[in-house]
Parts: structure tokens; sequence; C-alpha cells
């Protein structure tokens, strides 16, 4: 398989990571057990573009690299924070060539790729670039597109099957699957369609889990000839695997055993139970519920939808007859906050599940949160993950 894709710095604070990788050196280490032998093409920075080249070398992959000046790195506060992007170029670079009987694009920051290939697989990175997989005068005989929900609403005006079908009748495309992150994805192509679900992990690093499923998707319906449904189903299994072990390579016998998780189906909601009376406390009320909406799933957070003002008996009912509504809560336990705690014993009498985000916290304060069934989680974007799918259940 050729893969043309960024090949870029990452950092991440929490949980800490720094490596050299991006969407296309991801995928080829992804698929280098899959098939043997792939070719990257890409960019990549001249102080660093021969320690790329040993690293995929490693992982038995030809890396032909374009040396620029550019150093591009996304930094990260978490996994699901929004990334800073560093070292944007000031020109685009002329377009690389990949030409192969199966060959996966992505989108690139400093230039693209021209493709010729049997079978190509597209994933676009951002909205701006959905519609444009011909427009360099790329060519494919058969033509799949991978792309994630908001992608493809921005780049057609709507989502869903219609929004993919849309696409598929401007883009000339074959298949094209829309990822929606717990929930899995949708699958069409021109005579079907249909989803495949997440696959249970017990923690969750998000970092480049598209472009796994990228790489996944592109060997099994690309080289191996699998029908759509087929591939995407063993590319949702391949990124359970990564993003609970952060193991890039994608072993064939490692795909099966996995639980299938749950769809949003039900619509509940997930309560916020948190402190926030200091800045830092609010801020992550606040990213913890842009989170989990921008994962599809709709929130009760007692600061925004009741409100601090009014008596502690107000507060209180409209806090507690909210959280009887919901499927589950997310709860932030660092602090030992009195509310929390008392809206966790709350949830626990009522059967609602509950997911507590524990990064900093006496391990005699956890005894009645494990006591009561209550899933304790280290890591933010695990613990959101987990909030997610109790909610579906």
């Amino acid at each position: 398989m050729i893969i043309a894709g960024g090949v870029y710095r990452e950092e991440c604070i929490r949980p800490q990571w720094s490596r050299i990788f991006g969407s296309g050196g991801r995928a080829a280490a992804a698929v280098s057990l899959l098939s043997p032998g792939s070719k990257l093409v890409g960019y990549a920075c001249s102080r660093w573009a021969e320690d790329a080249r040993h690293s995929m070398a490693a992982f038995d992959v030809t890396a032909d690299l374009k040396e620029i000046d550019d150093d591009i790195a996304f930094h990260y506060l978490h996994p699901l924070g929004q990334p800073e992007l560093i070292g944007m170029p000031d020109m685009r670079r002329p377009s690389l060539v990949a030409i192969g009987e199966v060959v996966l694009r992505f989108g690139f920051i400093e230039g693209d790729a021209v493709v010729s290939a049997k079978r190509a697989i597209y994933d676009p990175q951002n909205a701006r670039e959905v519609l444009h997989f011909a427009d360099n005068g790329s060519t494919a005989d058969e033509l799949a597109i991978v792309l994630n929900q908001s992608e493809l609403a921005a780049s057609v005006g709507k989502g869903g099957q219609d929004g993919a079908r849309e696409l598929m009748a401007r883009c000339k495309a074959d298949v094209v699957i829309v990822k929606n992150g717990p929930d899995g994805a949708l699958i069409v192509d021109r005579s079907d369609a249909g989803w495949v679900p997440a696959y249970s992990s017990g923690t969750i690093f998000k970092i480049g889990s598209g472009d796994v499923f990228s790489a996944a998707f592109a060997h099994f319906w690309g080289e191996e000839r699998f029908d759509p449904a087929e591939a995407a189903d063993l590319a949702s299994r391949a990124v359970a695997n990564y993003v609970e072990t952060r193991n890039v390579q994608i072993e064939r016998a490692g795909l099966e055993g996995r639980s299938a998780q749950p769809s949003s189906a039900s619509g509940k909601r997930i309560y916020l139970a948190g402190p926030f009376f200091t800045l830092g406390q609010r801020w992550l009320i606040e990213e913890a519920r842009r989170c989990i909406e921008m994962l599809g799933c709709d929130t009760f957070s007692p600061v925004h939808d009741v409100g601090v003002y009014g008596s502690a008996v107000d507060i209180a009912e409209a806090d507690l007859a909210g959280l009887e509504k919901c499927g589950a809560v997310f709860a932030i336990v660092d602090g030992e906050d009195a509310g929390t705690l008392f809206e966790i014993g709350y949830a626990r009498k009522l059967g609602i599940p509950v997911v507590a985000l524990a990064e900093n916290t006496r391990p005699e304060s956890q005894t009645m949160l494990d006591g009561s069934g209550c899933e304790v989680v280290a890591d933010f974007t695990t613990a959101i993950y987990r909030a997610i799918w109790a909610a579906h259940r």
C-alpha cells in the first residue's frame, strides 16, 4: 500500500506524549504488519527527516519524504482538546505524487498529493478539503471517503445518511464512511447503508485514532477486498486496540474478542457533577461539557442549567430533579467536594451509573466510590468516553 500523508511532531501534556508521527506516519506504521513493504509519501522537516526515515524503516516502511524547512507540530493539552498548530507554513509546497494499486491519501497542512490508484481511500482531515479529491488531478477507479460527522456537515450542509449520499454524488465516490466517535461509524455505499459499533477499551488515547481507522479500512477494503461494512468493523476493532495500548501496529489476530458498545439511541443525558468555585474548577466543568456535547451526547450541568442564585432548597431540588432524568453521571472528585459526593451517592441509590474522574485523590477517599460500583478513572478522555457509553446502556 502507498500512504500519502503528513509527518508531524505531536506533543500532549496529559497524558504525556511526544512523538513524530502525523496521519501519514501513523497510518504507515499501523498497516506495517498487514501490508509489509508499504510506502509513505510525505513532507518532513529537514531537521528531523532522517530520524523519521529511520523510524519508518523499523516498521519495514519505505519513507519517500520531501524535506522542507517548516517544523510543523500539534500541541494538545489533552487528547480531546483543540490542538495548537505550531509552524504553519507561509506557502503551499509543490504537490507530491502517489501512484499504486491501493493508495491512502490524507489531507496535508503544507501541500497535497496527486493520486492515481485502482482503489483510493481519502481522509481529508478537515472540512475545507472534503469535496476536493479530484481537484488536483487525482484519479481512482474506486474511491472511498473517510471523514467525521462534523466534516461531513460542514462540507455538504447536512449529516447522516443524506449527507453521505450527497457527498458520494458530488465526489463520485463508491463508499463514504462517517466516523462518529463513541457511536461507531456510518457506512454508505451505492446500494446500502449501515452502522458499525465502537468497541470497548479500558483506556482511551484519542490522538491518532482516526488515522488508525483509515489505515485499517484502507487495508481491508482496498487490499483484501472486504465489503465496506466488514472492513469498517475491523477498522473499529483496530482503533479499540490502539486507544487502549497506544501500540500503533495492527495485528489481524488481535481484532477479535472485544464487546461492541451500544449506540446513543436512548438519547439519555449525562449529569456533570463537580465543583465550580475556582477558575480551574469551572474550566474543567466547561471542558467536560464541551467534549461530551462534541461527541454527540447531551448534558445536564447544574451551574449552566440551574445556576447559583436562589435558596439552597430550590437549587438542590432542581439539581436532583435533573439528575433523576440522566442516564449517567460524570463526576469530578478531586478535592472531595461535598456536593459532588452527595450527588454521586444519590445517583447510585437510584441505580444511575457514575464515572468518577480521580486524578489526584487519596486511596482511602475512593472506598465508597469503589464499593458502590462507581467506575473510577484517572484519565480525562477515558472518563468522558466511559460516561457516554454508560449513558447509552
